[in-house]
């Protein structure tokens, strides 16, 4: 393992760190009007054309965005990666087991938050991590990833669930309120990389990544496989249309 102060904290991506970009907010879009549009599935297809490399969606247990039609249509038109967000509730599991998505991400869930808030509590909840774990993996789901804070004790607790990556949860680097606020959160999800790497998990990023924040942990945080993107690059496209903005995200995380 590679220690603080090492050559690490510059290594970055590659053009082989993998875009995913998440469609919720197109949903929360058609839900507050209750219309039949914008179309979610109609966004992915959007987002494949202009090079993202897999779409991902929150189900959640008050279906505020995405609903089961939904997902239905995403496993039928997805042709790179699909991930499935969820919570442990038994419910959402057993759906997502019968999409069968190719990842499915394991993440906490609040009715009173306006999005996902923090990490996974992973060495309070290892149980019930470890069954939703074997639940979906008995269902053929291949990969299975815990969002968790970059916090190495979090991180070893992820052994222990059967989980195969992390994604870690970048929310308090991209809200860091100073330029050198953001550096140190970077270096703390650098770190947590490293960790990660070392224990043989597969390193997934995201939350709060955009356009300007996105150079800066891309040049900081080694070891990352696939990054999710979704509120910026929805954002932009309502200014520049679907296809410019995802384009100009795929450039950013490529390297291009």
């Amino acid at each position: 393992m590679r220690t603080a102060g090492k050559s690490f904290f510059t290594l970055g991506q590659t053009p082989l760190t993998r875009l995913l970009i998440n469609i919720d907010h197109v949903a929360t879009l058609r839900n507050a009007r209750r219309e039949s549009f914008p179309d979610p599935v109609d966004a992915a297809r959007r987002c494949e054309a202009a090079g993202a490399d897999g779409i991902v969606f929150h189900l959640r247990e008050d279906r505020r965005h995405i609903n089961e039609r939904d997902v239905r249509g995403l496993k039928a038109v997805v042709r790179g990666k699909l991930d499935f967000e969820l919570s442990l509730a038994p419910e959402i599991v057993g759906i997502c087991c019968d999409t069968c998505p190719d990842l499915a991400t394991l993440v906490p869930e609040r009715r009173d938050e306006v999005t996902t808030e923090g990490g996974l509590d992973v060495l309070q909840h290892t149980d019930a991590i470890r069954s939703a774990t074997l639940r979906l993996s008995d269902a053929g789901v291949n990969e299975v990833a815990l969002f968790v804070d970059p916090d190495l004790a979090q991180l070893d607790a992820v052994r222990a669930t059967g989980a195969h990556a992390v994604e870690l949860h970048t929310g308090d680097f991209a809200n860091a309120s100073t330029p050198e606020a953001q550096r140190w959160e970077a270096q703390r999800l650098a770190r947590a990389a490293v960790h990660a790497h070392a224990l043989g998990l597969t390193i997934h990023a995201g939350h709060g990544l955009d356009y300007q924040n996105y150079p800066l942990f891309a040049a900081t945080v080694p070891h990352v496989a696939e990054v999710s993107i979704g509120f910026a690059v929805m954002a932009r496209a309502m200014m520049v249309g679907m296809d410019a903005a995802v384009r100009s995200m795929v450039q950013r995380v490529k390297g291009l």
